[in-house]
């Protein structure tokens, strides 16, 4: 790298959307080797590579094998509170150090190293057509998001609604399909035909969709851009453009709806990227807001379905009976529902420090209505 390269990196901008912004800025290239990088990137130095893409890719695996250790899975009983935290410090490190690679983004969204790909239509879905340039991003970003651009062409398939959803980048796939199946199973058992639905923190909107398939009309929220994106053009896809209104809103869309419905993020615990936002929810914001405004948005006779696993209960993140606590504290009470048992892959790896929670794992869907008022 010149002094001039160095002079305009320190100009660029930033264009990570999940890792902080660097400090330091250094040189790397072809001769650069994984350990000298990590030794750098602990010291808090954003590397910026001038060399061979592919190069670059090595590097960035040769770093991430350095950073991995083999997972250790509890004795029978043991903590998995302490195991799961384990697990989320050394992905948090991971991610920083990992970040701390990054090459540079120039006009046209052009990467300009040796064998660099045509990256311009994954870089424009990923952060607009027109961010500012020049531009520094982690390569580890730019990988996700090549990634997410064939993901979103060819699509996620899902059985329920007998179709695939190409959702965007940032926004979480339904690769669990357990939570959808209970909607669709609920919506057979307590029909919704006519009834206006809200659906609370849409993501790709398969919930809404799963609803206005069985006849309801539905508001979908979220705070994502590119969540209502994603919704918007799947609902055109299939056909329920006229049934499913995507809406910025945190958490509930004003007014009052026959049926409201919200698949939180599951674990009480810090998310580390944005799309662990969809999994973890820190302090258990999200699962409050809703239980302590579901009664003021429905109409009389309705009723709300939260799809929630039992999953942070078994690991110690939150306390047996705490969430019928905080339904009872909200004014709310059940009144049924549907469970499932999970059947994705991780279920099944018993290298998981997870595992034991994971095979026991139970998602319900619970329906819930304001409490009667004592006479």
């Amino acid at each position: 790298m010149t002094s001039s390269d160095s002079h305009n990196d320190g100009a660029a901008t930033w264009l990570s959307p999940s890792a902080p912004a660097p400090g330091k800025l250094g040189p790397a290239d072809d001769r650069t080797t994984a350990a000298a990088a990590l030794a750098r990137a602990k010291q808090g130095e954003t590397l910026v590579y001038r060399g061979d893409f592919r190069n670059a890719r090595q590097l960035l695996a040769a770093m991430g094998r350095r950073l991995s250790t083999p997972r250790e899975r509890p004795a029978r009983g043991g903590d998995l509170l302490a195991g799961f935290r384990a697990e989320r410090q050394a992905r948090r490190q991971e991610h920083l150090l990992l970040s701390r690679l990054a090459v540079p983004v120039e006009a046209g969204l052009r990467i300009p190293l040796a064998n660099a790909p045509d990256v311009a239509g994954a870089l424009a879905e990923a952060l607009g057509p027109a961010p500012a340039l020049p531009g520094l991003l982690p390569l580890r970003d730019l990988q996700g998001m090549i990634g997410a651009q064939e993901w979103r062409r060819r699509g996620v398939d899902v059985p329920a609604l007998g179709a695939r959803l190409h959702p965007r980048y940032g926004v979480f796939a339904p690769v669990r399909g357990e939570h959808v199946d209970l909607v669709a199973e609920a919506a057979r058992r307590w029909p919704v035909t006519g009834r206006r639905a809200l659906d609370v923190g849409t993501g790709t909107g398969v919930l809404a969709f799963v609803l206005a398939r069985a006849g309801a009309a539905v508001t979908a929220t979220d705070l994502s851009p590119a969540a209502l994106t994603s919704t918007r053009e799947d609902a055109a896809r299939l056909g329920l453009a006229d049934r499913v209104a995507p809406l910025r809103a945190d958490l509930f869309a004003e007014g009052r709806f026959d049926l409201v419905v919200c698949n939180p993020p599951w674990l009480p615990a810090e998310a580390v990227t944005p799309l662990d936002r969809a999994i973890y929810d820190p302090g258990g914001a999200f699962l409050a807001g809703f239980l302590g405004g579901l009664a003021a948005h429905l109409t009389p006779g309705g009723e709300g379905w939260l799809i929630l696993s039992d999953l942070a209960e078994r690991i110690g993140l939150r306390r047996a009976g705490e969430v019928d606590a905080q339904i009872a504290a909200a004014g709310l009470e059940v009144v049924g529902g549907v469970e499932a048992v999970p059947s994705h892959p991780r279920t099944r790896d018993a290298a998981d420090p997870l595992h034991e929670a994971r095979a026991k794992e139970v998602t319900s869907l619970r329906r819930l209505v304001p409490s009667p008022r004592p006479a």
